[in-house]
Formats: C-alpha cells, structure tokens, sequence
C-alpha cells in the first residue's frame, strides 16, 4: 500500500511515515522547509519538497501517482497567524481533496480538531479562528463522495505513547500523545471498511488496535 501524507514532517505526520515504513507500506508525503527533508532520509522516510499553499490540485496530484491513502495531516501549528491557518488548515484541504478526484484516489483520512476545545477558557482569536476553520474543513470533506474518515484528537502531547486510547463519535475533550495519534492512524489507514466516519481521540484504556476494530464493527447502516 503507498501512503502519501500531507505534512509529512509534523509532529503527526512523521510519526506515522515512520510506523508505515516500519510496516512495510510505500510512504511519499509533502514538507516545506529543506532541513526537514533531510531529517526524514535520516530516518530512511521518503518525501517530496513542496509548499501545500503553493501548489494547485493538479500539480499536487501529479505528486500522488499510484497513492492508495491520503493522509492530510498538515497544520500551521499557530506559524503565520490566521493567513497561514485558512491557506493550510483551510484551503489546503481544498487542494487536497481536488488532488485526490484528479488522482483517482478514493481514501483520504483528515487530522483535525475537537470542535469544542478547550471551550472552558478564554482562548484569543487566532485559536476561534482555527478552531473555524477546522470545523468547516471537516464540513467539506464529509460533503464529497470520496471514502473519508476524520479523526479529531484531543489536545496533543509529546509524552511517551501508551498504546491505549478511547475512540468514539463523541469523547469529552482531555488530551492525547502524538504517539498514539499517529499508532491509530495506521491502524485506520489499514483498516479501509471505516469510512465516512467522524471519531473522536483521546487517552483511555483500549489497546488502539482494540478501539478500532470495535468501530469497525460500529458501521452506520447502509455503509460497505
């Protein structure tokens, strides 16, 4: 299987090159910034230079010959200010889901956000306008015909993974590592009857192999 991950370099996206490869899947993705590049061949992960708000869906989907997965996992991490959150969070996606039509590709797999983070503090508006921009990404991909799955983790952290998560339409918002956000996703990239699925991440007591395999088995009526 070949995966191509936007945002190959970032604290998700490089997480799960790494599991992919280890796996034995073909794995391509997009960085921006040189250094990055070279610190993904240390790693023996192969990635494509390009800038994602530079690119326009064709030249991206020339990028993505023979991908079987899409994995969006690119974000402006708060760098640039609200421009660069709407030109990557926002119409990246865009881009990305356009790509993915041009290129054949039915599966594309979205990072995104609990909508309701962090709503409990007095957050500024560079954080309102992201967590909008999140919210109606999300919209457009579930309105397109491709096989979708959008998984929201809840806030991020470096800490060491654990292996075990909760997984569900709806979990309260706590947190999550990278780690265990990037050992679901391939769990999810490996498991193709989920889609058009909306799941929720975040630390809980289910092995990540468990929690997905019991969505698996959770289905709406009427889906392959």
């Amino acid at each position: 299987m070949k995966v191509f991950i936007v945002g190959i370099a970032g604290g998700v996206g490089s997480r799960l090159a790494r599991l992919l490869t280890a796996a034995g899947d073909r794995v391509d993705g997009l960085y921006r910034r040189p250094e990055q590049g070279e610190r993904l061949a240390t790693e023996g992960i192969h990635a494509t230079h390009g800038d994602l708000t530079r690119l326009d869906a064709s030249t991206l989907a020339a990028l993505l010959h023979d991908t079987d997965v899409l994995v969006f996992a690119a974000g402006a991490g708060g760098e640039g200010g609200t421009a660069a959150t709407t030109a990557i969070d926002g119409t990246g996606l865009t881009t990305a889901i356009e790509a993915a039509r041009l290129a054949g590709i039915r599966r594309l797999l979205l990072v995104s956000v609990f909508p309701e983070a962090w709503r409990h503090r007095d957050m500024p508006d560079a954080f309102e306008h992201y967590i909008d921009v999140k919210k109606k990404a999300d919209a457009e991909l579930a309105a397109t015909d491709l096989d979708w799955t959008i998984l929201r983790p809840a806030a991020l952290t470096d800490a060491a993974g654990t292996g075990r998560v909760s997984l569900s339409p709806a979990l309260i918002h706590t947190d999550i590592t990278r780690d265990d956000v990037a050992a679901t996703l391939a769990e999810l990239v490996h498991t193709p009857q989920i889609h058009h699925r909306i799941l929720e991440l975040a630390q809980g007591p289910d092995p990540i192999a468990d929690a997905v395999r019991r969505q698996n088995g959770n289905r709406p009526a009427g889906l392959r």
